[in-house]
């Protein structure tokens, strides 16, 4: 049977309406921002900032965020027309599976992977990195780090990391909160989505008026600007390439800050647990989208006003922690803001992680009652309605990446899965247009294909914008991806069947 086989739209709406054996709708429209906003707001906003700042945008980097916004306002508006007319779990995976194929849909789904999972070991990772900040480096660090990190301290002690213990902490914790229960998780969250908004909104409140108005001239970095290199004469930015100055600048910059917008699109895997998804995925999907924008432009502004774009090129100096950084230097008198923007960070990391492995234990739910992944991935707790199993192999793996492997391992490949799926997803939007005019749609994505086509084009263009070695790994992964499907999935196909 063809590699491109179609499941049937009808099949899906029935599968999305058996209550009885599926996962319980428990879900609001107030519950979906709050997701939205939990998976987006956290590494990307406090650490990419500084980052896309300092290695390619300057100030523009609020023009960054807006271009990285538009990708994704044409992608969510895709994926709310696809959520609430297929409102079930599996986000990308199930729309490819219905518009493109089962082996694109794989790919989907294989690449998913990337974003949700390796994004949950990569923040669980920077979540112990900023516990340990926070209780001022007492965690030995044997028991913070991986096996293959290490380090001589200045008393010319050698220390070999063992175990990210705090990281694998984090990952049980949330992962017994979400075999818990949905709409447990969903008001935990919500607690830890208002605590790091209100200390977003105060840093923005009160550090405009710290802003200088010479810190954003010039807006963009210009052409020519020298390298810049550290105390040990070594270059740690180059600002000679295409998408490291000016306007080119701020696209590289978008490449980097897309990461901070990671997470509206989690919102579509809780699709199968919305009361009304209707009417509710798509304003959880773009309203979780507005609000963030809106304080990731002004967030930015404020940071690059504070201080220069120049103190965040070093990560020793001012990039990884540069909230902080910005407060203790810059705004005299707030040092308690710095201690709070650490806290907002441990919460943002919390909830990112949390949304993170809900939408991961949705998707792997969805590939296995369709027979490509084993059958332990669906199976339901008898009480709780929660795909527990799903969660404890999804812990282990996540668990033994988060315990052992350094975090910048993972690098940018979160963002290319991501693309990637938003890529097809707003191709998808367009062929079932073509192909299925009369199908109900609650939600229709304005001006097809135009918006369609942009969608893609921009997400295209980011990809492009990552570094060589991430595009490579990528590549790699997603060739072991087609090695599983070739030797397992296609036989295992339900469809197929």
């Amino acid at each position: 049977m063809s590699l491109f086989v179609k499941k049937p739209l009808d099949q899906i709406l029935a599968q999305a309406a058996d209550s009885e054996k599926g996962l319980k709708r428990t879900l609001g429209a107030g519950n979906l921002i709050a997701l939205g906003i939990g998976a987006i707001i956290g590494a990307g906003l406090f650490v990419r900032t500084a980052a896309a700042a300092g290695q390619a945008a300057g100030p523009g980097v609020t023009l960054s965020f807006i271009v990285a916004a538009i990708g994704c306002a044409f992608a969510g508006l895709c994926y709310a027309e696809f959520a609430s007319m297929i409102p079930i779990a599996g986000s990308a995976y199930a729309y490819s599976y219905v518009t493109m194929g089962e082996l694109v849909a794989w790919i989907i789904g294989w690449a998913l992977i990337m974003e949700y999972a390796l994004g949950a070991a990569t923040v669980s990772i920077a979540w112990s990195e900023y516990l340990n900040k926070l209780m001022g480096g007492s965690i030995p660090y044997e028991w913070c780090h991986s096996p293959f990190e290490s380090f001589t301290d200045s008393a010319g002690v050698y220390h070999q990391g063992i175990m990210n213990a705090p990281a694998l902490i984090i990952l049980l914790a949330l992962t017994l909160l979400l075999i818990k229960g949905t709409q447990e998780s969903a008001l935990v969250n919500a607690v830890i989505v208002f605590i790091k908004v209100a200390i977003v909104i105060l840093f923005i409140a009160i550090g405009w008026q710290f802003i200088r108005p010479e810190n954003h001239t010039p807006y963009l970095i210009p052409a020519g600007t020298p390298p810049i290199v550290d105390q040990a004469g070594k270059i740690i930015a180059d600002y000679s390439g295409w998408n490291k100055h000016g306007w080119g600048g701020v696209l590289g910059g978008a490449a980097i800050v897309f990461f901070a917008f990671i997470g509206f699109d989690a919102v579509s895997t809780a699709a199968q647990e919305a009361k009304n998804p209707k009417r509710d995925m798509p304003i959880g999907i773009l309203g979780s989208l507005v609000i963030c924008t809106i304080l990731y432009i002004l967030f930015g502004h404020v940071l690059t006003g504070v201080a220069p774009w120049t103190d965040f090129v070093d990560p020793e100096k001012g990039r990884e922690a540069s909230v902080a950084y910005a407060i203790s230097n810059y705004m005299t008198n707030y040092q308690w803001l710095a201690s709070a923007v650490t806290i907002a960070i441990l919460a943002g990391f919390s909830s990112v992680i949390l949304v993170m492995l809900m939408g991961q234990s949705r998707i792997f739910y969805t590939m296995s009652n369709d027979g490509l992944i084993p059958k332990a991935f669906g199976v339901l707790h008898p009480k709780f309605k929660t795909p527990y199993k799903a969660n404890w192999i999804l812990f282990l793996f996540v668990g033994a990446f988060a315990a052992f492997v350094p975090g910048h391992v993972a690098g940018d490949l979160t963002s290319f899965g991501t693309l990637f799926a938003f890529v097809l997803v707003s191709l998808g939007v367009w062929i079932l247009r073509v192909k299925s005019p009369e199908i109900e749609r609650p939600f229709k994505t304005p001006l097809v294909p135009v918006v369609c086509t942009l969608g893609a084009v921009i997400c295209t263009a980011m990809i492009v914008g990552l570094d060589m070695q991430t595009l490579k790994v990528a590549f790699l992964w997603m060739g072991l991806g087609l090695i599983v499907y070739f030797t397992y999935s296609r036989h295992h196909s339900k469809l197929k069947k």
